[in-house]
């Protein structure tokens, strides 16, 4: 029965939703009266919240989440690099970690023009598509990139990366000067750079700047995102 309720709420990545009971079967190819008794259940324990005939992800589940230690303290350890590149580009900025083959969001930044992103907090996207994702990839193993190279390349815009060879290549590049570039591959019309945070020669986490991409400057952006990553990681080394 754990099981199946996981599987429900698998449902909700990476959007959050909200679904219908119906869409939700469907979704994990349980019977609907199923996904009714046990949705009844994960509502009644806060893990989902019901608004009409409608779902979605419940606060019991963010306020777990964010319990979670390594991070929760990678996320406190880096706000203050976040906040200062922040104030540096006046951009939005991202802290994210890999999860499988996933980027997941802990924190992000943004001033009172929001750009249109599909991150948000606690929110997972493809590693290829993003920069964050790209700069994870990069620094986790061969092994893993092997994996990714090998499968299909999932695509969010046009302009994501499809090609395993193109792919190949933007990661030897980011291993060769620690930053990964992304051009409309996860939002149209925004590109981003990120670097990778390392904990004991591991990349952990990763930080990016996002902005539009007609004023996108890779010669500005780089430096400071380049000094964020680096002050994090050194905090981390010597938290241990």
């Amino acid at each position: 029965m754990l099981d199946k309720a996981a599987d429900i709420l698998d449902c909700f990545r990476p959007s959050g939703g909200p679904y219908r009971l119906s869409e939700l079967s469907v979704r994990t190819g349980l019977p609907k009266p199923t996904v009714h008794r046990l949705a009844a259940d994960l509502v009644r324990l806060g893990w989902l919240e019901r608004s009409g005939t409608r779902y979605r992800l419940g606060a019991k589940l963010f306020e777990l989440g964010s319990l979670v230690p390594h991070r929760l303290d990678l996320r406190e350890a880096a706000l203050p690099f976040l906040q200062d590149l922040f104030e540096a580009t006046r951009e939005t900025v991202h802290l994210g970690i890999r999860d499988g083959m996933e980027v997941v969001y802990l924190e992000r930044i943004h001033g009172h023009e929001a750009l249109r992103l599909p991150s948000r907090i606690g929110g997972s996207l493809p590693l290829t598509c993003t920069g964050v994702g790209k700069a994870l990839l990069a620094f986790s193993g061969e092994e893993l990139t092997e994996e990714v190279l090998a499968g299909p390349l999932p695509s969010l815009t046009a302009h994501s990366i499809t090609d395993p060879d193109r792919l190949r290549m933007a990661l030897e590049k980011t291993r060769v000067c620690g930053l990964a570039y992304e051009e409309q591959e996860a939002a149209l019309g925004v590109s981003c750079i990120a670097a990778p945070v390392f904990e004991g020669g591991t990349a952990v986490a990763a930080l990016s700047v996002a902005v539009p991409r007609s004023r996108f400057s890779p010669a500005q952006l780089a430096p400071a995102v380049r000094t964020a990553a680096l002050g994090l990681s050194r905090v981390l080394r010597g938290a241990h």
